[in-house]
């Protein structure tokens, strides 16, 4: 029998949305207004695309796990939909004019953005949250986020245009800081449901298609001018191709049988784009970009195949999706390659000149804020009231969702003795 869901959590999980919900509307009411002379408009297209990388992209590439597809693109879509309006007010609180925020086509993609660290803090979670806690770890999150991308971009003056550093680590080393506070011991040993069909990983499969296929906006959208915009499309695009073709070899390579894995495919083919996201905008040559993209798939690969185990066994890290290889790891890959790029040539962004010095704070203020964040979050989480699931429903859809009964194939009999009784029926 599947197991129920909670009563008491159920109604927790209600009124916790509704008071978010209503509080957002309020603050929209008293402080978010439109833009009077919009100047972002030609961003809609690439809005429309980051749009489907938070929604499709993240979404379906959560869904490897056989029992837990309606929980990963259905609680996808609901930390998607808070955490954007949540980043509006969050974000905006440091850009107000004259005591509004004001809401424009860059102004959505950013809050998309927001959006997405919670959305990789969730992947080292996935399957082991309730709702509830993945409503105020988004909450807590994007709080969080926004200080440190205002510190990064504004006091420290950094570049980080993909968001290699105030995303995609920021994003993975909270969450694995939230996963190693909510550690399991029950899943110490694998747990029947923590692994894929073939069904469950072609549709993961194609949320990978999705985010490689978009991820070229995802590194330009916020970028200064069309050419710095087509210098980050340019870097991005070859960075992804280059590293793809590195993880199919390590694929084949690592493999004891020599075959293709999917868990490598679907998730260090990725691992270019995030890698290259820091000076995507940066006049670093095609040729630096791929480097960028080989180096990030080795890095994603191995880590892959040899760093998980040792999170789990040795530092109680139990990292579902793997996101300290395709997010954490190629995030610092791409702030260390910020940090080469700036030392090596002189760069100018937004009138300022780009220091070594400042973007190595600005890795160091992120890692550190992001550990210490997801730390302090996955402790609040903890909270007995707030109905972590238990280690042996895990991965599960039936304790949230209503999940329609499997159809058994009729049995099919082919023995000699039923084959002769159906031939003496024919005659």
């Amino acid at each position: 029998m599947p197991p129920d869901f909670d009563t008491n959590m159920r109604f927790k999980f209600s009124i916790l949305a509704l008071l978010l919900e209503a509080i957002i509307i309020v603050l929209f009411g008293i402080f978010v207004d439109y833009d009077t002379a919009p100047l972002h408009e030609h961003l809609y297209p690439y809005f429309q695309d980051v749009h489907v990388m938070i929604f499709v992209g993240f979404g379906f590439l959560m869904t490897f796990l056989k029992k837990y597809g309606f929980s990963s693109v259905g609680f996808n879509m609901l930390i998607a939909a808070f955490g954007l309006q949540w980043g509006i007010l969050m974000q905006g609180f440091w850009h107000m004019n004259e005591g509004k925020i004001i809401v424009d086509t860059k102004s959505m993609i950013n809050a998309d953005f927001s959006t997405a660290t919670a959305l990789i803090s969730f992947g080292a979670l996935l399957g082991k949250t309730s709702p509830v806690q993945m409503l105020i770890l988004t909450l807590l999150e994007i709080t969080i986020f926004a200080c440190n991308e205002h510190l990064v971009t504004e006091v420290l003056e950094a570049t980080d245009v993909g968001a290699s550093m105030t995303i995609h680590a920021f994003g993975a080393y909270f969450g694995l800081a939230a996963a190693f506070i909510l550690y399991c011991p029950g899943l110490t040993r694998k747990h029947e449901n923590d692994e894929s069909t073939y069904h469950s990983d072609m549709f993961a499969m194609i949320g990978t298609l999705f985010l490689w296929l978009f991820w070229p906006s995802f590194n330009s959208a916020i970028a200064t001018g069309v050419k710095a915009r087509t210098t980050a499309i340019i870097n991005t695009y070859y960075s992804l191709a280059a590293c793809t073709i590195v993880t199919f070899a390590l694929s084949s390579l690592v493999d004891k049988r020599g075959k293709f894995s999917m868990v490598l495919v679907q998730n260090a083919t990725l691992a270019g784009g995030v890698a290259v996201g820091t000076c995507a905008d940066l006049e670093i040559h095609p040729f630096s970009a791929m480097f960028i993209g080989v180096i990030a798939g080795i890095v994603s690969v191995l880590g892959f195949q040899f760093l998980t185990p040792v999170l789990a066994s040795k530092l109680k890290i139990q990292d579902t999706c793997g996101v300290h290889n395709l997010h954490g790891l190629p995030g610092i890959l791409g702030g260390i390659a910020g940090i080469i790029v700036t030392a090596a040539k002189r760069e100018i962004r937004n009138g300022h000149l780009l220091t070594p010095s400042m973007q190595a704070a600005a890795l160091g203020s992120t890692l550190g804020i992001a550990l210490v964040g997801g730390a302090l979050t996955g402790a609040i989480l903890k909270l007995p009231f707030l109905g972590q699931v238990s280690d042996q429903n895990c991965f599960d859809d039936s304790v949230y969702w209503e999940v329609p009964e499997e159809e058994t194939a009729p049995e099919i009999h082919s023995s000699h003795h039923d084959e002769q009784s159906r031939l003496e029926v024919a005659m």
